[in-house]
């Protein structure tokens, strides 16, 4: 991504037998439209080959050259077809370059009065020799919604908005780093994960011991922690918590704050109870929830994969996520339930907000000990759910996703919490519970669960089970 936006390289397919009209007016049309909606291209210059398009062997080389010099900036790959194109030239481009990124292929539709050699197009029967040549280099790729489309077209923009979608997660995934600060609570089994099955998937894991946190918070001077106080106070109701608390709370975020920078981290898990209450004095979640809602996700209890979950659903749709515990049912509504958390969930996801105790434990360690949760009602809409876990049996990566809304019924409830529904919800808990996943799930508030799986399924090969 350059300066936030998704950067595309735009191939154009040609074939002599074809009209070379429909070629450049073709790469005209694609890169108006790529612009328009605000993504950076690399494409050929119109001189560099017959407008800019390839068709041959020597059309290709010159293509891989440009793309290789801009490995580091593409994203994806759009692979345009304004006429039937020829398919070898597109392959070898593509493998020669060696992007290993996402891939489109677009065709353009014939019209019906405009069949004649000097007009048709035949991209209906070339973008399936295309995507045979891609199939037989091994290269994946995706496709549009409909078989041939228009670039100008409603159709076409939602595809490009989803293709997007999923370049973000394969490349944000491939090259995460994920904080993992304190040790999973001795309880928490379910959390557990492989860190080399992570590794070899590009996702690397940094540790940090509770106790260098708290020597480290305890070094600060006022100096240190007066802006992150300022933050804390601004980002919700702090009515009737102590100021010890928001000071302690100041000072554990500048230590996490100082640690993410300096070792590049993309979001973080940590041990948010109980030690951190016991030893400290303090709940963590409301600065969890603070880098959740500036896309830096925090997952509960050291859940690493969970986090993960996170990142792909913030990646696809552009907004915070969080992570809950399938944590009840809705009376005897079988495809409804309630998500819950004590809570660390951001900000963006809420009807309203404040800050307050962690109810579950403030008896056993001291009310006062407590403060720091953000508690409310998750706002009604849709929603995107995705659960990413190791299985170290098998050596892979799992996940499941799926998508619902959340509603407004009637619920009266602590810590942060809403009522979803999920057409076939028991199957989908059958799947969860058969399949052995964990009580904890990412969420967000967005409808972005085919891009999600276009990337965890096709391109990151993981194993995946879509819930529709």
């Amino acid at each position: 991504m350059k300066d936030g936006k998704t950067v595309f390289a735009l191939i154009v397919g040609n074939r002599a037998f074809f009209p070379d009209k429909l070629a450049r007016e073709g790469r005209e049309e694609m890169l108006k439209r790529l612009r328009a909606e605000g993504y950076e291209t690399i494409a050929l210059d119109e001189k560099a080959t017959k407008h800019g398009a390839i068709e041959t062997r020597q059309d290709a080389k010159v293509c891989a050259e440009l793309l290789g010099k801009h490995r580091e900036a593409i994203d994806g790959v759009i692979v345009s077809l304004p006429n039937f194109g020829d398919e070898r030239a597109v392959a070898d481009a593509l493998q020669m370059a060696g992007l290993d990124v996402p891939v489109l292929v677009q065709a353009y539709p014939d019209e019906l009065d405009k069949m004649t050699l000097a007009e048709r197009r035949d991209s209906y029967c070339g973008k399936i020799s295309v995507c045979n040549n891609l199939a037989q280099y091994g290269i994946p790729y995706s496709l549009t919604e409909f078989h041939t489309v228009r670039p100008e077209s409603e159709s076409f923009n939602q595809d490009l908005a989803d293709f997007a979608a999923t370049c973000r997660v394969v490349k944000g995934l491939r090259h995460a780093r994920i904080g993992a600060i304190g040790a999973r609570p001795a309880a928490f089994k379910t959390v557990r994960y492989s860190e080399k099955i992570l590794q070899l998937e590009g996702i690397s894991i940094e540790t940090l011991d509770l106790s260098e946190v708290f020597g480290r918070a305890e070094r600060l001077r006022e100096s240190d922690y007066k802006t992150k106080l300022a933050a804390i106070k601004n980002y919700t109701s702090c009515a009737g918590v102590p100021d010890e608390a928001l000071v302690k709370m100041a000072r554990l975020g500048v230590v996490i704050d100082r640690w993410m920078e300096a070792y590049d981290l993309d979001g973080t898990a940590i041990q948010c109870w109980t030690a951190i209450q016991e030893f400290f004095g303090v709940a963590p979640c409301a600065l969890m929830s603070m880098m959740s809602d500036a896309l830096k996700p925090s997952a509960c209890e050291v859940d690493v994969t969970g986090v993960i979950g996170m990142l792909a659903l913030a990646h696809a749709s552009g907004t915070p996520s969080m992570i809950v515990d399938w944590n009840n049912n809705y009376g005897d509504e079988p495809d409804k339930g309630v998500a819950f958390h004590c809570s660390n969930l951001p900000r963006s996801v809420f009807s309203e907000m404040k800050m307050g105790c962690h109810e579950i434990i403030a008896d056993a360690v001291g009310r006062e000990k407590t403060y720091g949760t953000v508690v409310g009602r998750i706002k009604p809409g849709p929603m995107t759910f995705c659960r990413v876990s190791t299985d170290d049996e098998e050596g892979v990566v799992r996940a499941y996703l799926g998508e619902g809304e959340f509603t407004d019924d009637p619920l009266e409830n602590f810590g942060g919490y809403g009522v979803f529904e999920i057409p076939g919800l028991q199957d989908l808990m059958h799947t969860i519970c058969e399949m052995g996943f964990e009580h904890h799930v990412a969420m967000t508030l967005s409808e972005v669960a085919d891009p999600v799986y276009e990337a965890l399924d096709k391109y990151l090969d993981w194993d995946v089970y879509f819930h529709e």
